[in-house]
């Protein structure tokens, strides 16, 4: 099963955030219940990795973690693929994002190792856009670049199984973990 660990949202922020996304005038914008902080894409997990797994994410102890939003931004350079808002990375989010990481691993995962660059998804694209929508992109960013998206209390994550087929992706949680014990 494809699965990912990431931090859910609370109300307030997929609200901005589902109001930023109406305005967006190129792009796939994901529906409001696949908004979520990403702390690691795990791939394809057999069913026993998954139970090692759970069980090495239960051992996690971690405080609680402070989440706060840098504005939205691109990934892809030149030819951008995903618009983000990007999250600050505090120490908080990248200690915890180091800790699952670890437990992944020691549970026999293979990870990609890439740079952790803590957002949430607001809008992929099939191509870079052009012409008339890279403008209409541009005059988007420009205007809401530094939006205002509300910070948060991280209290927990959660392990996520991902589902595709025709539409968007379904994602399931399978379990979750709660912070706050240091």
């Amino acid at each position: 099963m494809r699965c990912f660990l990431a931090i859910s949202l609370p109300d307030p922020v997929l609200d901005r955030l589902e109001m930023l996304a109406a305005r967006l005038p190129v792009g796939r914008v994901p529906p409001r219940e696949n908004l979520h902080l990403t702390l690691v894409f795990l791939g394809d997990v057999a069913e026993m990795q998954a139970r090692d797994l759970h069980l090495a994410l239960s051992e996690i102890t971690h405080p609680a973690v402070e989440i706060s939003f840098a504005g939205l931004d691109l990934f892809g350079g030149a030819k951008p693929e995903i618009l983000h808002a990007a999250v600050r990375p505090e120490p908080g989010i990248v200690h915890l994002h180091d800790k699952v990481q670890q437990a992944a691993r020691r549970s026999g995962l293979e990870l990609k190792r890439t740079r952790f660059r803590p957002h949430v998804t607001l809008a992929r694209f099939n191509r870079a856009p052009s012409g008339e929508a890279a403008d209409r992109l541009a005059d988007f960013l420009q205007a809401n670049a530094l939006a205002d998206i509300p910070g948060f209390l991280a209290e927990s994550f959660s392990l996520y199984r991902s589902e595709l087929g025709h539409g968007p992706a379904r994602h399931s949680e399978l379990a979750c973990y709660e912070l706050g014990i240091a």
